[in-house]
């Protein structure tokens, strides 16, 4: 018998850990404005280029540069956007303070990943559906959905509209194109991807758009999303926000190491293209094309959003045990919001004064809808959701016995 090697298992390991600065040269960075703008009716096969390089916009200078660019997008819309990432950071801030001071038992910034949310729901449409994992709040805040009601919902108050039923931050406003967030990774995908053929079926309009993270793309659902996606060409976007890090666990765990995300979707047969996730310009324009993809009947697309997870993976966690403290300010592509005001400042949209003047606006804001949100109750003054709730909902007709059970609970 021939004298072989051992056979030896590889494990991926991140290129920074806690003491050491993190090499971010896996990311296989492109410059601003090189990549291709294909035709929206590209097949599949057609995007394997932009699968595995980075379509960006934005240069270091703040100029808009490339194809990509090259439709206007309205300063108005630019100005808005950018008024909702200051107004998500603030909020997640202050609600991260909130569960510090145990108002709510839990809590998930987006810090970092503003854009993202943002501009595509600038791109989206009235009624079509977003399947949103637990970093989406923006998705409500670029609609303008009153921050009370989010907050409600963090505290399980009695204004709580899911009446204490969801852990915080698992937000559910159907009238506001937003599925109830589930805690189970990657079932948001199958479930958009049901929504966006029912939705072909019916002759209706209206598209989905789903979420996860990077780590969520390891579990089965995200390739049984893609196979039924590309069969039937439903009329979905399915968004992978490769933040690095899943709770603990570094991206090339999930198998971003050799490959990319987006690469998957073209052995799928799902055009699939790998964006600067920082960069709120190419997240817009991008979006664009994929939202016309899917509303003219062209199928599915795949989108890698490259960006970095700034914070904890939640309250729970301490990110600080597995990655350097200062990995964010070394990120090389930088923050989303100071990279969108550099370019707005470049234009003549926008000023210093003004964003300043903006952000005080928006923590002025954050804070009278969380001093209202609190007198409704918080965990922190056990005020929540009415017991009386829990026997609710769950027959069209209460039953006799749980009447009964209902008055002895004296509710």
């Amino acid at each position: 018998m021939r004298q072989t090697k051992p056979l030896r298992l590889h494990v991926p390991e991140p290129s920074g850990r806690p003491g050491h600065a993190t090499d971010f040269s896996y990311l296989r960075l492109a410059p601003a404005g090189e990549m291709r703008k294909p035709p929206v009716d590209t097949s599949a096969y057609d995007t394997r280029d932009l699968a595995i390089s980075l379509v960006r916009v934005l240069d270091d200078d703040g100029r808009a540069v490339g194809p990509w660019a090259e439709e206007r997008i309205d300063p108005d819309l630019l100005r808005k956007g950018l008024r909702v990432m200051i107004k998500t950071r603030s909020y997640d801030a202050r609600m991260l303070i909130a569960q510090r001071q145990k108002k709510m038992s839990f809590y998930m910034q987006s810090l970092g990943e503003e854009a993202i949310g943002t501009a595509q729901a600038l791109a989206l449409s009235k009624g079509d559906m977003c399947f949103p994992s637990y970093r989406q709040q923006n998705l409500l805040i670029a609609q303008d959905v009153p921050l009370v009601d989010m907050m409600c919902q963090l505290f399980s108050n009695e204004r709580d509209s899911l009446k204490g039923r969801q852990l915080p931050v698992m937000y559910s406003m159907r009238e506001h194109g937003f599925f109830s967030i589930s805690g189970n990774l990657a079932t948001q995908f199958v479930q958009a991807v049901g929504w966006a053929m029912a939705s072909a079926i019916k002759g209706d309009t209206r598209i989905a758009s789903a979420w996860i993270g990077d780590g969520a793309t390891a579990a089965a659902d995200f390739q049984t999303a893609l196979t039924f996606a590309h069969v039937y060409q439903a009329p979905v976007i399915l968004n992978v926000i490769n933040n690095q890090w899943a709770i603990s666990s570094f991206q090339a765990i999930a198998g971003g190491e050799s490959t990319t995300f987006a690469s998957r979707g073209i052995g799928s047969g799902i055009a699939s293209i790998r964006v600067d996730g920082n960069d709120f310009l190419a997240v817009y324009a991008v979006s664009k094309w994929a939202v016309e993809r899917a509303r003219s009947n062209l199928g599915p697309t795949l989108i890698e959003w490259v960006s970095y997870r700034a914070g904890p993976h939640s309250t729970s966690d301490d990110p600080s045990k597995y990655r350097p403290a200062d990995d964010w300010a070394r990120f090389p592509l930088g923050d989303p919001i100071e990279r969108l005001k550099k370019h707005l400042i470049l234009e003549g949209h926008w000023s210093e004064e003004e964003h300043n003047r903006t952000q005080k606006e928006c923590e002025a804001e954050v804070i009278a809808a969380q001093k209202e949100a609190e007198s409704y109750g918080t965990l922190a003054t056990g005020r929540s959701s009415s017991v009386a709730t829990m026997f609710e909902d769950v027959y069209k007709d209460m039953p006799w016995h749980l009447r009964r059970q209902r008055q002895q609970a004296g509710v």
